[in-house]
């Protein structure tokens, strides 16, 4: 929370929205962004390559293991190794069998490959959508908000909201939250209307202690405090 110089009393106090929260709002919409693209690279790129290496271990152990297990049964076993070279095939070593873990470390495949299922494929695609439509209503949030003031008068104070709330109608005000959260909520009654609550949110508005401030000396209802702990005797 910056500190601002006092105003008179008679003076306008007119609260911006910080560069705080367009800094944190820009992250948020960034990093939401980047979510989507990621589980969008997934659903196009991630999941099918990862469902070509299972196809891969598939084949391997339908085609290369059972025609090698089959040619050594058969006592044509040089045969088999020549056609799987020529072929460009796993072959082993000696009278071994090929490896699955030596052949997919050499491609940089996992060693137990994953698939995944068309319902999973397609599910990227609708959390990277959602994703990025939570990301443009964060971006979209921070420039309705970027021209928004809180500003207070002699006798009241206007919610960037454009809700005006009078200091003679406010009849309490929470502030326990302001010390580590830089809130405070204030409760008020016009007369005629129900009672409502409203928001004081420094880190939001530059300068919204000023309000708080002058709100507090023309206020004459229930204050609500943060308490210090107990002090323990020793």
């Amino acid at each position: 929370m910056e500190s601002f110089p006092a105003p008179s009393s008679y003076e306008s106090i007119v609260c911006p929205v910080t560069p705080w929260y367009f800094k944190r709002m820009s992250m948020m919409a960034g990093m939401i962004t980047l979510f989507g693209l990621y589980f969008l690279y997934d659903g196009k790129f991630g999941y099918p390559k990862a469902n070509e290496i299972a196809d891969k271990k598939t084949w391997f152990d339908e085609v290369v293991l059972r025609s090698f297990d089959e040619a050594k049964a058969s006592g044509k076993l040089e045969s088999w190794t020549g056609n799987a070279k020529a072929q460009g095939w796993p072959t082993g070593r000696d009278t071994e069998p090929p490896r699955w873990i030596s052949y997919a470390a050499k491609n940089g495949w996992p060693e137990k490959p994953h698939r995944y299922t068309p319902e999973e494929i397609q599910g990227q695609f609708y959390w990277g959508g959602g994703t990025l439509l939570v990301g443009l209503f964060v971006a979209i949030l921070m420039l309705l908000n970027k021209n928004k003031v809180l500003r207070a008068e002699v006798d009241h104070f206007i919610t960037p909201e454009k809700k005006k709330v009078f200091f003679a109608d406010a009849f309490r005000i929470d502030k326990r939250k302001w010390d580590t959260k830089a809130l405070a909520y204030v409760w008020h009654k016009p007369e005629g209307s129900k009672a409502s609550k409203v928001v004081i949110d420094d880190l939001k508005f530059a300068g919204a202690g000023l309000v708080l401030d002058r709100l507090i000396a023309n206020f004459k209802g229930e204050l609500i405090e943060k308490r210090p702990d107990p002090v323990e005797n020793s």
